[in-house]
């Protein structure tokens, strides 16, 4: 067999996709106009692909919850899309957090990411409020007793920060599926077999939920690295050079974040994954050129 016997045979990454995928975005509720303008060309560009909801973050310590009630509030009012609110259990009484999550009812938000949460101050530990929920199992819980919420909540293929084993890691996740979680979000991480061996441990330890994959297309590796140290990812080391010497190139930086994230998820696709939640920054272009990658495209209406 010669050379081009070789590459004649081979199927590029991308080739089996068939669009037979569900895919939902993060977003973060904007700090001034022009956060606000760029958030909402995003949303505007990802609403055509059809995702199967859209969550809005929530600040360390509830910082943020004012901004993501309004911007959940107009993804309602404005789009055709499904909001999920993040809602945390730091410094708050369970009574404030269930009012809160009330209001969203009321709202017709009908999709909650429930989460622990991080301390209002960083590099603190956790501690849970004294008339507050313990913990993310602890919120989804009463969450169940507010309202029917579809429920998402977070894992972690690598440790938790706050976690001593993986196995902790694991029966912490069960405790919030069993407690009433429709599923699981991970966070971020750079190399299939971690997502994929993951989903096998948690399968071997009961839980029973879809594990959705957490993609982060990386543009700024310092960036990065402070999410990464937040939620106990691991950088590795190949990343900083196939960045090194691109400052004053942004769409060089685009095309290489946009390849890794985009071979990421082909080969996710290929382990048999079909959903995915992309972690977008408040930015479009390269979740929706991955999502263009896997073969989902805007559903347009044809005229009869």
């Amino acid at each position: 067999m010669n050379a081009f016997d070789c590459l004649s045979r081979h199927q590029p990454l991308f080739a089996e996709a068939r669009g037979d995928i569900a895919v939902s975005f993060e977003f973060f509720p904007p700090k001034s106009e022009k956060m606000e303008q760029n958030l909402w060309e995003s949303i505007k560009t990802l609403e055509p692909l059809h995702p199967h909801f859209v969550s809005v973050t929530y600040g360390a310590g509830g910082s943020t919850r004012e901004r993501t009630h309004a911007t959940v509030e107009r993804i309602l009012k404005e789009t055709g899309l499904t909001p999920a609110a993040h809602l945390t259990c730091v410094a708050a009484t369970r009574e404030e957090v269930d009012e809160i999550a009330r209001a969203y009812w009321e709202l017709g938000v009908r999709h909650i990411v429930a989460l622990r949460g991080d301390p209002p101050e960083a590099g603190t530990k956790f501690a849970p409020h004294p008339g507050g929920y313990r913990d993310a199992a602890d919120l989804v819980a009463g969450l169940r007793q507010v309202a029917p919420f579809d429920i998402s909540v977070a894992a972690y293929p690598e440790v938790h920060p706050d976690s001593s084993t993986r196995a902790f890691d694991l029966e912490n996740l069960k405790r919030k599926v069993d407690a009433g979680a429709s599923r699981a979000i991970t966070q971020f991480f750079f190399s299939p077999d971690c997502f994929l061996r993951f989903r096998d441990e948690a399968a071997a330890a009961g839980i029973d939920v879809e594990i959705v994959p957490g993609i982060l297309p990386v543009s700024n590796v310092a960036q990065t690295r402070r999410f990464a140290e937040m939620c106990g990812a691991s950088i590795p080391e190949w990343l900083n050079g196939l960045f090194e010497g691109l400052d004053d190139l942004p769409a060089a930086r685009q095309l290489i974040a946009a390849t890794l994230a985009a071979e990421l998820c082909g080969q996710l696709y290929a382990g048999g994954v079909r959903n995915f939640h992309f972690y977008t920054l408040n930015r479009a272009e390269l979740s929706y050129a991955i999502c263009h990658l896997l073969g989902a495209r805007p559903q347009r209406e044809i005229a009869p």
